[in-house]
């Protein structure tokens, strides 16, 4: 198996990473910001105020794209285990 090889296997790890942890991530930086402004403005500095709002926006996220997530996981295994002997092959 070439470097070249090797290099598009994680570019498309990397890829296919990037876009599983996008949704939750900008979820949650959404909501920090939205709450953050909000206790800036009503002068509450209570952590979990912060915190449980961005836990269950992350949950309701997962719950709402997990299904499409998964199956772009599933898609990229299937595609990476169908083409493993052609990598063993070089």
């Amino acid at each position: 198996m070439g470097p070249d090889i090797l290099m598009n296997l994680l570019q498309d790890m990397l890829r296919l990473c990037t876009i599983l942890i996008l949704p939750p991530l900008g979820v949650a930086l959404i909501v920090g910001l939205t709450v953050g402004l909000i206790q800036a403005i009503t002068s509450i500095q209570e952590q979990t105020l912060a915190f449980v709002p961005k836990i269950l926006a992350v949950v309701l996220i997962l719950i709402f794209a997990g299904n499409y997530m998964l199956r772009l996981l599933i898609d990229y295994s299937i595609d990476l285990f169908a083409a493993l002997p052609a990598y063993g092959a070089m």
